[in-house]
């Protein structure tokens, strides 16, 4: 069972959330850093971890793990538009890990891992999309290869068990493979 509140944020992980808040999710790499990067992020209501872009309907870490299921590690970012733009959560995101490594991120392998935008409304993809072609060019002078972020609407959202829930929270020292890239995306 997942707990009911973010350690952090002090919010429901699930549930409800102010009226005008919107929901957005994230693949890049291990959940875990990935969910710290957000929740650090003024406006953000509430986060949580999950799989989704597969085909296992409510899939465990475990098969996820064997990359049968088609599932990435996502993290899902409840925020207030009003106090954080869906523009500012997309830089975090391109600033933040290598969204030219196709099915991985450093050490970590497999499609579980890839960089993916998972768009919950037209104007969700728009921006992204955007935010993509502007990043290309940063990318290609830095002499990395080309972005391969996937922008797809988002399908099912399946909550990750309990202990990868805010894991850097309860773990402070524990894995992760996120921070700057080094690389900067000017907002839209």
């Amino acid at each position: 069972m997942t707990a009911k509140t973010h350690p952090v944020l002090k919010h429901p992980i699930e549930g409800p959330a102010p009226g005008a808040s919107e929901i957005a999710y994230f693949g890049m790499g291990c959940f875990w850093g990935a969910e710290r990067l957000f929740w650090q992020t003024p406006g953000v209501w509430t986060t949580s971890v999950g799989y989704m872009g597969g085909d296992t309907e409510n899939p465990t870490y475990e098969e996820v793990c064997t990359g049968l299921t088609g599932h990435a590690e996502a993290v899902r970012v409840v925020f207030d538009p009003e106090q954080v733009s869906y523009e500012t959560l997309l830089k975090v995101f391109f600033e933040n890990h290598d969204p030219t490594q196709g099915m991985r991120q450093g050490n970590d392998i497999g499609s579980q891992y890839r960089s993916v935008v998972f768009t919950t409304t037209p104007e969700q993809k728009e921006i992204a999309e955007a935010m993509k072609k502007a990043f290309e060019p940063v990318v290609r002078d830095a002499g990395l290869g080309s972005v391969t972020t996937s922008i797809v609407p988002a399908g099912p959202y399946w909550l990750a068990e309990d202990y990868h829930q805010q894991y850097l929270h309860r773990n402070p020292n524990g894995y992760c493979n996120h921070g700057p890239n080094g690389l900067s995306i000017c907002s839209l």
